[in-house]
């Protein structure tokens, strides 16, 4: 679903540095042999994703939602010299893909890649996190929310995708993802704890700061 007309993206798109020749060919990649390919972050949010990161600087990042590692090589871009970025994904079957991205962009060793349910997985990390970008099942958002705020340093950054959903959340008729995306965003907007703002880019952001 597009917000803008195509005319107005195609802008968008022309005045917005290009991003790398590696993430270039992982996008490519990706729709070529991937299913659901519109789950990749594209050349827009990818900048966008990059940007914040350079504007944070943060020491750690954590991803919920590799996909193909597209928007983990582009946060990854803001990292301390000493940095890590954790990423979580429960889809063993796109590790390969994601890891040979990963080498090309020559941050491996920037990166701890984690296979398995991030409701498990998050709380086994000792870690303060400056910077959480939520990509993942939209029915766990809110979960994921409550799970990594207390890992959030005061200061730090939540990314959390899809908040539009394509605009169901504005639709009478809602399905239980959307309900859930809903509900988070609900969430968000009464947690007296954070400062956010909605952005319009792609299917959405939900940009908020821990106080």
């Amino acid at each position: 679903m597009h917000f803008f007309p195509e005319s107005l993206e195609q802008f968008t798109v022309a005045h917005t540095k290009q991003a790398s020749e590696v993430l270039q060919e992982l996008e490519r990649e990706t729709f070529a042999r991937i299913y659901m390919p519109q789950m990749l972050s594209g050349h827009v949010q990818g900048r966008f994703l990059s940007m914040i990161s350079k504007m944070v600087q943060p020491k750690n990042i954590l991803e919920i939602g590799t996909f193909t590692g597209y928007s983990a090589i582009c946060l990854s871009e803001g990292l301390l010299e000493a940095g890590t970025l954790y990423t979580i994904d429960v889809n063993a079957e796109l590790e390969t893909m994601a890891r040979k991205y990963f080498e090309k962009a020559g941050v491996t060793t920037k990166i701890k890649y984690l296979i398995g349910n991030a409701v498990e997985i998050i709380p086994q990390l000792d870690v303060t996190f400056d910077l959480v970008f939520i990509d993942a099942d939209k029915e766990n958002y809110s979960r994921y929310y409550d799970l990594v705020f207390g890992k959030l340093k005061s200061g730090g950054v939540i990314l959390a995708d899809n908040v539009l959903w394509s605009g169901k959340v504005v639709e009478e008729k809602q399905d239980e993802e959307t309900k859930a995306l809903v509900a988070f965003s609900d969430k968000v907007q009464n947690d007296t704890r954070v400062d956010n703002l909605l952005v319009t880019i792609r299917d959405g952001v939900m940009m908020i700061r821990k106080r």
